[in-house]
């Protein structure tokens, strides 16, 4: 512990706090238990506390925003699913979605830890379109999150809908808000989360036309990005024309939402966020 930094130390126990703040809301899940989700909740903001610190620290030691590297964007993905899920505290029962948004805010916040560190592969040297990269990391940032949450929504949807089918009724099932409600849940988050990313790819592909890389047009994770918003944006037209069921909407929520995880995995075969533009 001696050799880490103050920001390394304050990651590591938002690590354990977030372990804490899960095993409640695992406890109140299984069991309904009130005192157990307001101790969750607890654990849980002083969990963002911790994150709020750490970007401090961050900023003190590095002297700017730390936004370049593919720990922080993962770092500020991990921070927007629990302030997500803290606003979500307020929606009632809404328990179940709540922790699987949280299973994935700690399974990020531990292999961010594991597999990266602050200051690798920095993109800080896209010096002639600076503004728009940063524009671009955070708007992909907070599409990324929406997305998720939409997905949550999906799951849940279709977990309540195969309940209901085979009439299997349970306290599980009682706790959970109606297919109606996931449903707009879902389709606000899906609804958020895609014109974020759309602007997010807009400003990435006006970056490449600025510096003329047109081959990075090609890219790997350019083409399983807009795979993913054409998926997005089918969604939203087949819902206007009310072509499909809600399950069909929330399978389509889930493609989607592959297809974003494909492209985020793709940056170890990008050359888009290695380039450097000079």
């Amino acid at each position: 512990m001696g050799s880490l930094t103050l920001a390394e130390q304050i990651y590591e126990a938002l690590i354990y706090l977030y372990a804490l703040s899960l095993l409640f809301y695992f406890s109140d899940c299984i069991r309904r238990n009130a005192g157990a989700k307001r101790t969750g909740t607890g654990f849980l903001v002083v969990v963002l506390l911790l994150q709020i610190a750490h970007v401090i620290m961050r900023m003190w030691e590095e002297g700017h925003f730390p936004i370049y590297t593919t720990f922080d964007f993962l770092f500020l993905f991990s921070f927007s699913i629990v302030l997500m899920s803290l606003v979500m505290t307020r929606v009632q029962r809404s328990e179940f979605a709540i922790l699987l948004l949280n299973v994935v805010g700690f399974s990020v916040t531990v292999l961010n830890r594991l597999w990266f560190t602050g200051g690798e592969i920095s993109l800080h040297n896209w010096q002639t379109v600076h503004g728009l990269l940063i524009m671009h990391i955070t708007l992909a940032n907070l599409g990324f999150a929406a997305l998720t949450v939409g997905t949550v929504f999906a799951l849940l949807y279709l977990f309540l809908h195969r309940k209901l089918k085979n009439k299997k009724w349970n306290d599980t099932v009682r706790r959970m808000p109606s297919l109606e409600v996931i449903g707009k849940y879902m389709d606000g988050a899906t609804l958020i989360g895609t014109p974020l990313l759309g602007v997010s790819v807009m400003l990435a592909v006006l970056s490449i036309v600025a510096e003329t890389r047109w081959n990075l047009l090609l890219d790997l994770k350019v083409i399983a990005t807009f795979l993913a918003i054409a998926i997005y944006v089918g969604y939203f037209v087949a819902k206007q024309r009310k072509q499909f069921s809600m399950i069909i909407m929330a399978r389509w929520t889930l493609i989607g939402y592959a297809l974003v995880i494909i492209s985020f995995l793709s940056n170890a075969y990008s050359a888009f966020h290695r380039w450097t533009g000079e």
